[in-house]
């Protein structure tokens, strides 16, 4: 996303938590700055993207936090999968400030980021995010989704559906395999017709491939997927079955190690359980 934006030309002021990893952009032009809040500083608009709520939470709100050194008018984005609740304090907090919040994260793996192909679901004002449109354009399509934490709730829903898919089609592939077809040719068979989807598309032929290299990782699946099991209370409860058990085969990657492989390794799990070696 970061080498998308400089490729439009835009200018970038980068923090990473961890420095190496923003090495590759600094060689193509970015700014490398010490701390969230020298990113703020300097910039019109700021996105994030890390890996948990807490880790939005000290990034943003913390010391030396984003919040901390965005000057009036400006806006903050985050693209981290997270919480919805947590969206509408951080909105609370900037709009004390004069700044704006989008929480908008994004679906689409590491071939939609590449591609600038990437869903991205906004919530917060919708005239920002308007106003936001050729950053967003960039990056993939945007769809406004709502008032803050929306954009949250979107992803959730999202990774929900996506769970899903990603079983069915892990079964789908363990059972062919069983049978004694050519995994390859059931997947041609079949993803033009009513079992087709954009998983199918983006993962199937590294779980035939055995590509397990992370887009997203598994461990962050599992974070996401709880969020929507665990989320609401009262009249806000949603009894989510399938989410459950995805979440609870998510979770058996991560207890099998593989927390750090890309969510299309939950064809492992199916196959652990049918007895094969991995």
């Amino acid at each position: 996303m970061a080498t998308r934006l400089l490729s439009a030309g835009y200018s970038l002021t980068v923090y990473a938590r961890t420095p190496a990893k923003a090495s590759s952009l600094q060689q193509k032009g970015a700014i490398i700055v010490n701390s969230p809040y020298d990113v703020a500083n300097k910039s019109d608009i700021v996105f994030t993207m890390v890996g948990h709520p807490s880790d939005v939470k000290s990034v943003v709100l913390g010391y030396n936090g984003v919040l901390s050194g965005l000057n009036k008018g400006g806006v903050f984005i985050d693209t981290t999968s997270s919480d919805p609740v947590l969206a509408r304090e951080i909105a609370a907090e900037a709009g004390l400030k004069g700044c704006f919040a989008i929480d908008s994260p994004v679906s689409g793996g590491d071939i939609g980021a590449r591609d600038g192909k990437l869903a991205i679901f906004a919530g917060g004002d919708s005239d920002v995010v308007k106003w936001l449109a050729p950053v967003y354009e960039v990056l993939g399509r945007v769809t406004y989704v709502g008032e803050s934490g929306c954009g949250q709730s979107c992803k959730i829903a999202n990774q929900i559906t996506v769970g899903g898919n990603l079983l069915g089609l892990s079964e789908g592939l363990v059972f062919a395999e069983k049978a004694g077809l050519d995994v390859n040719k059931f997947v041609e068979a079949i993803r033009g017709g009513a079992a087709g989807s954009m998983v199918m598309e983006l993962f199937g032929k590294r779980m035939i491939d055995r590509d397990f290299r992370a887009g997203g990782f598994a461990t962050y699946m599992v974070k996401d997927l709880g969020m929507g099991v665990n989320g609401g209370e009262g009249k806000d409860a949603v009894v989510l079955p399938g989410a459950a058990l995805s979440k609870q085969l998510f979770s058996s990657m991560v207890a099998n190690g593989d927390g750090s492989m890309g969510t299309q390794g939950l064809i492992t799990v199916i196959e652990r359980i049918n007895g094969k070696s991995i």
